[in-house]
């Protein structure tokens, strides 16, 4: 269920780019989040540069994780982001290929929702050392509402 269009929601977002101008990527792409409507980016994490996971013959990623305040429904928001990442030149080509940027949604509100298109929490979040050192900068008490952790805890706990 949807929070009704008035309640607001803290979200949390994880950013990623390995083409291009990553930095700049990803500053305009915060920038860009915080122009839609009903949504206010609240805190931005440090730019970490991590090596490729998945398809590692690619060059090394800046992530970020930034914390949104929104009425949007989860679905909104996720159309925000793949917006976002088609202006800045997003091309879908190879499963966790190079892209001069990726957006996910991480965390929305406690919501916890599987559909064909949008998966809340992150399903990989808590494998990812790359989704979760810039998340828990901002929000190290964030708690995963699956697994019944922060994520300071998940990180603790995360090998890779």
């Amino acid at each position: 269920m949807h929070p009704a269009k008035y309640e607001e929601v803290t979200a949390y977002l994880g950013l990623g780019s390995n083409l291009g101008d990553r930095e700049g990527t990803l500053r305009r792409a915060i920038e860009l989040i915080g122009t839609a409507p009903s949504v206010r980016v609240d805190s931005v994490s440090s730019f970490y540069e991590t090596e490729p996971v998945g398809f590692v013959e690619q060059g090394r990623f800046i992530n970020a994780a930034a914390c949104v305040k929104t009425t949007l429904s989860a679905h909104e928001l996720l159309r925000v982001c793949q917006g976002v990442e088609y202006a800045l030149g997003r091309v879908r080509t190879i499963k966790w290929g190079p892209r001069t940027l990726d957006i996910d949604i991480l965390l929305y509100g406690d919501d916890v929702l599987d559909t064909e298109d949008l998966k809340v929490p992150h399903p990989l979040m808590h494998e990812r050392r790359f989704v979760l050192e810039p998340l828990s900068e901002i929000a190290p008490d964030a708690f995963h509402p699956v697994l019944r952790m922060t994520v300071r805890e998940l990180l603790d706990r995360c090998a890779a």
